[in-house]
């Protein structure tokens, strides 16, 4: 077992200070820690990132505006793979924000999800490691079980982290009796990444749990990694975003999703040279286009009936454009049905929940395996 990364003074600081304030810093008894490190981490698309579960390449780091970059060092969509023959499985792993929202799941920002591997061949899930509510600081420590009293065979997990906050290490606990290794099977697969580019909502507002944001339930139900590059507030078509998103390896298709928080001058004099630039670089990699989400509350907003529309002929009017300039490989999603049945998918008319994050996935998936296959 690899200990975290802090220095002894750092952890004698935090056991006092969690110990003054009526707070448990250590480890569950009974079992051993495996660094997540040792095992495999998915969802990144680029190796040398600034921390092991951040989701962009540390040289970008002056290029970014500050907001952004924090964003950056948010989880999600990261996860670890690995497979234990341990009949109980628990997580150990700090938080580097001390991040609320009012209309997003604790769970959903800070938690942990555990997935299994069925004999089918599908994932299942297992638990949610909950964020400790009067520990909830930054640079806190976490210490959850998952599950016991399992039937201590060989199965396949996948840990999902948190969607909006960040972690600088994780490890994973099992029996001592127990052994722990890398993933035996290659799922999902690593070959053929979906990389996404979006908002808030691509990012994960507002899933009730990080396994519940649409790139994961994609990557599970496509058994294909996904690589989610959402931002809240930002994705405002960058061109150094872009440009090293076209050095990630192994691309199978790019979702672009950038409309909601782009104005209507910048989805008529951006898009263009934005999907141009990147088709320029990654010629040979599909790029799908995807409408901004029409808000419920536009049946009664007068305003934004008229605003969401005209950002969205903008955004298409330049779809149609590249297409009659040359680009075969592309494709355009509508909004429609992406906040779900009867419009019931957000949290406060502009966020999904699960219900809207599955709705999504639903409305992607048939053209997304048309694309890169199953």
């Amino acid at each position: 077992m690899a200990d975290p990364p802090h220095t002894m003074k750092r952890l004698l600081y935090i056991t006092l200070l969690f110990a003054a304030l009526g707070m448990q810093a250590a480890p569950l008894e009974g079992y051993i820690y495996t660094n997540a490190r040792e095992l495999e981490i998915i969802g990144k698309g680029w190796v040398e990132t600034s921390g092991d579960y951040q989701r962009m390449p540390a040289y970008l780091k002056d290029s970014c505006r500050d907001n952004q970059w924090w964003l950056y060092c948010h989880s999600a969509g990261v996860a670890v793979r690995f497979a234990t023959n341990s009949t109980r499985i628990a997580g150990q792993w700090n938080l580097i924000n001390n991040f609320h929202m009012q209309h997003m799941a604790m769970t959903g920002i800070k938690g942990v999800d555990l997935y299994r591997l069925n004999q089918k061949g599908k994932w299942e899930y297992v638990n949610t490691a909950r964020p400790q509510e009067k520990n909830l600081v930054a640079d806190s420590v976490q210490s959850k079980l998952f599950v016991e009293r399992m039937d201590g065979e060989w199965h396949e997990y996948m840990m999902y982290l948190p969607l909006y906050d960040g972690i600088n290490w994780l490890e994973v606990g099992i029996d001592s009796t127990a052994q722990i290794s890398k993933p035996r099977v290659n799922l999902p697969r690593r070959e053929g990444k979906i990389v996404f580019y979006g908002t808030s909502v691509m990012q994960g507002g507002c899933a009730s749990r990080p396994g519940m944001v649409a790139t994961s339930i994609i990557e599970r139900d496509l058994q294909r990694e996904c690589v989610n590059l959402g931002t809240s507030g930002e994705g405002k078509m960058d061109m150094y975003v872009l440009r090293a998103m076209a050095t990630i390896d192994d691309v199978s298709c790019y979702v672009i999703d950038p409309v909601p928080n782009c104005t209507a001058g910048m989805c008529d004099t951006l898009t263009y040279n934005f999907i141009r630039s990147l088709h320029g670089l990654r010629p040979d990699v599909p790029i799908v286009m995807v409408e901004g989400l029409r808000y419920p509350y536009c049946s009664q907003d007068t305003f934004y009936a008229r605003y969401l529309v005209e950002k969205n002929a903008h955004w298409r009017r330049n779809y149609k454009q590249l297409r009659k300039d040359g680009i075969r490989n592309l494709y355009y999603v509508t909004w429609d049905g992406m906040t779900g049945r009867d419009e019931e998918g957000t949290v406060d008319g502009i966020h999904l929940t699960d219900l809207g994050f599955r709705a999504y996935a639903d409305i992607l998936e048939p053209l997304l395996k048309k694309i890169c296959g199953r």
